[in-house]
């Protein structure tokens, strides 16, 4: 479901879509006079009211309208909300995309990445294509199918529209493609909980950049695997992957319990990893020279469940923050000594799921939790516990409860920092635009639909959905995965 506040005009919309508020139109004071073509044929606007558009008295003409009307449902169907009846099935309003594609895989994966590439940065001409890492959940009984999927998804067509004549049919034909996926995979013994990607600066225009993948696994190990050579099979003709460069370039051992929670420093002159586990631990895995990697022994602890996130600062090389299973988000220094939290502030009553830092506003955090709230905080007001600050909780600028189950994934845009990506268990994931005013009267209007914040933007469905991304190079484009394959 999309929602377009009423009379806004295409401009307006897109300077919605970028965060910006529309501007008012002027009074038109600075235009010219016109001349009235219709002068002789009305003697004044009185009769051009009565008469309509079409020569007919205006009630007549409404009366009838109302008549030929199509019954339409007055309750429209809200994923997480509504439930279908025996024999119902939903589809997407296609004239709502840009671009809608969807994969099915062997075996579900909870967790993906999007790997950057080289093929340009805000890039909006079709097909288009994309490179991404995705870690399998296979059944128990068959876990050494499990595998890390390489992909390459190419020929992504955009939505078809009805053209004008005069259009140019050879840019349409350009634009059409049939969808190509090409993959690489490497072998796992173990469910990949979750999975994130790291590119290494390129050493050199003869190269291309090392690309890392690191997966927290099931059964307790982080795993690390030098993906490049997989990559590179997609677009190097000959280029082939030997069973030496798919095994793993280290193996973190030291989680005694299996987690989900992993990142790797967007900022660190060397590649550095977070793990964190049921256990309430996190660990610091770093780079060095020889292509060996050092893991701390000593973990940051004082969670008292589990861990279920990590995001590094965005513009902090030695700051990270964590969500816990206790309710709390926790803010880190790696340089302490006593590997302690600098601030911890309890942001829900149930678990916090999931995090995102803004890499625009580097001020704001948003959480998702177990109960489907989610929320917005300004890390500015966060002190730490031994300050002089009053100890009175911070509250969130923004908080939301419209999803009724937990909240599985969130992302900010990666260039709008009013945007906001969010899956949850209830089957949706949603857009959000925070730029919007409570208090902006045109913004009110949902259609006559209840309890349905100004705030969101667009509500896809999608089974079972676990993760979603927002490509950084694709403006727009948004990729999840859920028990069905990913769209």
């Amino acid at each position: 479901m999309s929602k377009r506040p009423a009379d806004t005009e295409d401009e307006d919309a897109n300077a919605l879509k970028k965060g910006d508020r529309p501007v008012a139109p002027g009074n038109g004071d600075e235009a010219g006079e016109f001349e009235d073509e219709f002068e002789d044929e009305f003697e004044s606007e009185d009769e051009i009211f009565e008469a309509g558009v079409d020569g007919r008295p205006g009630q007549d003409r409404e009366g009838e309208e109302r008549r030929d009307a199509m019954d339409v449902d007055p309750q429209t169907f809200i994923p997480g909300r509504n439930t279908l009846a025996a024999g119902e099935s939903l589809s997407p309003d296609l004239s709502a995309y840009e671009m809608l594609h969807t994969l099915s895989t062997p075996w579900p994966c909870l967790s993906f990445d999007i790997v950057p590439d080289s093929l340009g940065d805000g890039r909006k001409a079709y097909p288009a294509s994309l490179y991404a890492v995705a870690g399998t959940q296979a059944d128990s009984r068959k876990a050494k199918e499990n595998e890390i999927m390489v992909m390459k998804l190419s020929g992504l067509s955009r939505m078809e529209r009805a053209q004008d004549e005069d259009s140019d049919n050879d840019d349409d034909d350009d634009e059409s493609a049939e969808p190509i996926l090409e993959t690489k995979s490497i072998r796992l013994s173990s469910t990949t909980n979750r999975i994130r990607v790291h590119q290494c600066p390129q050493a050199n225009s003869s190269s291309p950049p090392v690309t890392f993948a690191a997966s927290m696994m099931e059964n307790g190990e982080a795993l690390i695997h030098d993906i490049t050579p997989h990559l590179s099979t997609f677009d190097t003709p000959g280029a082939t992957v030997t069973p030496q460069q798919s095994k793993a370039v280290f193996s973190l051992k030291t989680h005694r319990t299996e987690g989900y929670a992993i990142d790797w420093s967007p900022l660190a002159q060397q590649a550095k990893l977070l793990t964190g586990d049921n256990d309430g631990k996190i660990f610091v895995t770093t780079s060095a020279e020889g292509g060996k990697w050092l893991s701390d022994n000593k973990p940051f602890t004082g969670h008292q469940s589990s861990v279920e996130d990590l995001q590094w600062s965005p513009n902090e090389r030695n700051v990270f923050a964590s969500a816990s299973s206790d309710g709390t988000v926790k803010v880190w220094d790696v340089r302490s000594k006593s590997h302690k939290s600098a601030v911890s502030v309890a942001v829900s009553n149930t678990d916090v799921n999931v995090m995102s830092w803004s890499r625009q506003t580097a001020h704001l955090l948003a959480t998702g939790a177990e109960d489907g709230q989610w929320a917005v905080w300004d890390l500015r007001q966060w002190k730490p516990a031994s300050s002089n600050a009053s100890n009175s909780a911070p509250k969130p600028v923004a908080s939301f409860n419209f999803h009724k189950e937990q909240i599985t994934s969130l992302e900010w845009h990666p260039t709008d920092d009013s945007i906001v990506a969010v899956a949850a268990g209830d089957y949706t994931l949603t857009l959000w635009d925070l730029a919007v005013e409570l208090d902006d009267e045109e913004s009110k209007d949902t259609a006559e639909v209840q309890n349905i914040p100004p705030q969101l933007l667009f509500v896809h469905y999608m089974e079972s959905v676990k993760e979603c991304h927002w490509h950084p190079q694709i403006p727009g484009c948004i990729m999840g995965t859920g028990s069905g394959g990913f769209g």
